[in-house]
């Protein structure tokens, strides 16, 4: 067989070179290189294909798996020979070819037969979605224990709830550790159905019109792991739901991380002092030297930008393509890549930082005390003395009113004027005035009594001990 001079994918129609600006412009192994290890099984997987439909005999198989092996070890252990010869490859697909040749020679060219690069692309990307969604899910894992330490160590400590940034009602401080934890757990499911959307092989799909030698598509999904195959080949080579799914699940980490930072940031603010920051996941101050800041959650809070933005360019690009494979969607990996590394770091620092965080128990027991956030309870009293809630919470209203006019708690109202307000106001009133009966009384599932929450300190437990949440496995 005649070597060819030119080893470039596709250059036997053209006369001319390309531009060299363009020709940079154009490669992308700078970062595609990430997919190799998934190019090379998805090669292997093809090299098996081809022997039952007469392409490869099965010497040639043997030869061309161990020669995929060979160049799989050496981009594993030679950094230098992957730089210097991968500077010469257009694209992940193009520096394994390239490198089969030094192997095996002309033999080598063999292996594209009947496939297409915009087929192994959306396989080998398939295929780091579902093991990156693996890596994601196992962080919030870790997380989710540190949530879970937390909440058992202060199990009975309790603080003042917000809503609109106000003092709203006394909770207990595990319960709004576990409210977090929800929102973590929830973003496993969503990881959990990214993993599902890209769990479909393409291979078999050709450029766009499937393949023309009868190759085994399952038999190829099966050797690679996936569950099942494509079910178009148009559609094969140009969807990526999968990544916008697994972009999405990320998003909403990154959203729900950064709210998290947000907490943590104000309950570190003297104005708070709910937390103690740890030195470990905290900095100093270049100027004043008494400061601790809070730069851990201060940089998860602005990364999280950055992980949106991935998902918001994702969307742009994809909405004006025509159908089948266009060569925008090269542009589909760099913001996914960095998105997933940047989630992975973000999950790892916060796991730690809650973990390493003290809490203020005295100040949160102090905030928690405030006579303002038992009003609902004096309205629920008179309710269950038969007033109407509407009414309750009217007079209760008054209440506070003519205490913020006396310039006196609300609680030291003696109880005759009380009763000029109600009549149902009575001797027992003061009695369910209390932090510790404001809580008891929250005793529904989800509710911040302290046997909820202890309920839901296990519940959250056992989940974690679930594998599809320790190891990232398949539900």
């Amino acid at each position: 067989m005649t070597e060819r001079k030119d080893d470039r994918l596709w250059g036997g129609r053209f006369e001319r070179e390309p531009n060299k600006q363009f020709d940079a412009f154009q490669r992308c192994f700078a970062f595609d290189r990430r997919l190799l290890l998934y190019e090379i099984a998805v090669d292997r997987a093809w090299a098996k294909a081809l022997e039952p439909v007469g392409i490869f005999t099965a010497a040639e198989v043997k030869q061309t798996l161990a020669s995929l092996d060979k160049i799989s070890e050496r981009a594993k252990t030679d950094s230098a020979w992957l730089e210097s010869f991968g500077a010469t490859a257009e694209d992940v697909h193009h520096f394994v070819e390239k490198a089969l040749v030094e192997e095996l020679g002309s033999l080598g060219w063999k292996l594209h037969t009947g496939r297409s690069r915009n087929e192994l692309v959306a396989t080998d990307f398939r295929l780091f979605v579902i093991d990156a969604a693996a890596e994601i899910q196992r962080g919030l894992g870790a997380l989710l224990n540190s949530f879970l330490l937390q909440a058992k160590a202060n199990v009975s400590v309790p603080m003042a709830g917000m809503t609109h940034m106000q003092h709203a009602q006394p909770i207990l401080l595990s319960h709004f550790l576990l409210a977090h934890a929800e929102a973590f757990a929830r973003d496993i499911t969503r990881l959990q159905h990214a993993a599902a959307s890209a769990d479909a092989c393409p291979m078999g799909s050709g450029a766009l019109a499937g393949n023309s030698f009868a190759i085994d598509r399952n038999a190829i999904a099966r050797e690679l792991g996936f569950s099942r195959i494509t079910a178009n080949s148009l559609d094969g080579v140009s969807d990526r739901d999968f990544a916008l799914d697994y972009l999405f699940a990320l998003t909403g980490i990154a959203t729900h991380l950064s709210r998290l930072a947000e907490d943590f940031v104000i309950f570190a603010s003297q104005e708070f002092s709910y937390v103690i920051l740890p030195d470990d996941f905290s900095t100093g101050s270049s100027l004043m030297p008494q400061k601790k800041n809070p730069d851990a959650w201060e940089l998860i809070r602005g990364k999280t930008g950055r992980i949106t933005g991935a998902l918001v360019s994702l969307l742009t690009t994809l909405k004006g393509l025509p159908t089948s494979y266009q060569r925008d969607l090269q542009e589909d990996k760099e913001a996914l890549f960095a998105a997933h590394d940047q989630v992975a770091d973000m999950l790892g620092v916060a796991a730690g930082a809650v973990a390493a965080t003290k809490f203020n128990t005295e100040r949160l027991k102090s905030a928690a005390s405030n006579p303002a956030l038992l009003a609902t309870e004096a309205a629920d009293y008179l309710v269950r003395k038969g007033v109407p809630f509407r009414q309750a919470h009217d007079i209760v209203g008054k209440v506070l009113r003519d205490a913020e006019k006396q310039n006196i708690s609300w609680t030291a109202l003696p109880l005759e004027s009380l009763k000029r307000l109600s009549p149902a106001f009575e001797a027992d009133f003061s009695r369910s005035l209390s932090v510790d009966a404001a809580l008891s009384s929250k005793k529904v599932p989800g509710g911040t009594a302290p046997e909820s929450v202890a309920d839901a300190i296990a519940n959250l437990e056992r989940r974690l001990n679930k594998k599809a949440i320790k190891t990232g496995a398949k539900p």
